[in-house]
């Protein structure tokens, strides 16, 4: 396996960010389309993007098209062409893979939620097979067994999955290693990344309170912590996705805390001494 570590993690520009990244020893980035570069650019700029990320002998693991589930629920015709598009500026980038939260999957599927999500991730997983590119689903807001369900009743090459471990424990409370296991056939990228559940919520009131009529839950009942400090099994966890022999990336990702950059090198060195590189 690979490690890599989300550009907007050390909340500098992305130049400055790609040479920390290299610094701390990551074998490759992931960036947010419309921060690192924005929706609408050319390929002058991509390959301007790209030219740095390589010139500090790295590489894109994935692109991060992720703008609100809004477009799933309503199925917004300027969001999804968005997407389309960032799915063909990851290509340009030298990635296959665009990851992206897509919103709660009702386990009900007789509603118009699951509806929606059906259609538009059907649209977006098939145009993303005809460039030989995976839409990458987040994990986290549902169990893995109910993602899994939607996903393979899409039935598309294209659709695929983005294992965040610690939104599988601090939302759904689901077990990340199982996790890997029931999504073995989906999953193209990981997020290495740790948190603790402080209480049971109905994540639909976190993700997408609006569209499922309830009151919106407070972000205070999740917690994210350093890696290992949390409720990942970090040993079963690597050891599943060897044993289902996936050898892509384990990106790093820290959305709080006071010093990003101690916390991302923290983490290369955590996930090295269990040997991911060998």
């Amino acid at each position: 396996m690979k490690i890599g570590v989300i550009a907007e993690s050390f909340r500098k520009p992305f130049p400055q960010a790609i040479k920390e990244a290299r610094a701390l020893g990551a074998d490759g980035v992931q960036a947010y389309a419309g921060r690192a570069f924005p929706f609408d650019a050319g390929k002058s700029k991509l390959s301007e993007i790209k030219k740095i990320t390589e010139g500090e002998g790295l590489c894109f693991s994935a692109i991060c098209g992720d703008f609100g589930c809004a477009m799933y629920y309503e199925r917004d015709r300027s969001m999804i062409d968005r997407e389309k598009r960032i799915l063909e500026m990851a290509k340009e980038l030298g990635t296959d893979v665009v990851t992206t939260h897509i919103g709660v999957v009702p386990e009900n599927k007789d509603c118009v939620q699951y509806e929606s999500m059906y259609a538009v991730c059907k649209e977006l997983a098939d145009f993303a097979k005809s460039l030989g590119g995976h839409f990458a689903v987040e994990t986290g807001p549902e169990k893995a067994s109910v993602l899994k369900s939607f996903l393979d009743e899409l039935g598309s090459d294209g659709v695929a999955v983005n294992l965040d471990p610690a939104n599988l424990v601090m939302c759904a409370g689901d077990d990340p290693v199982q996790a890997v296991y029931t999504l073995r056939d989906y999953i193209v990228h990981t997020h290495a990344k740790d948190g603790i559940q402080i209480k049971k919520v109905d994540t639909r009131a976190l993700y997408a309170p609006q569209y499922y009529g309830l009151t919106p839950c407070s972000w205070d009942a999740i917690r994210e912590v350093p890696l290992g400090k949390g409720g990942v099994d970090w040993n079963k966890y690597l050891d599943a996705l060897r044993e289902i022999g996936y050898d892509g990336y384990l990106t790093i990702e820290r959305e709080c805390g006071d010093e990003p950059a101690k916390d991302i090198g923290d983490a290369v060195r955590f996930l090295d001494s269990f040997g991911v590189r060998k």
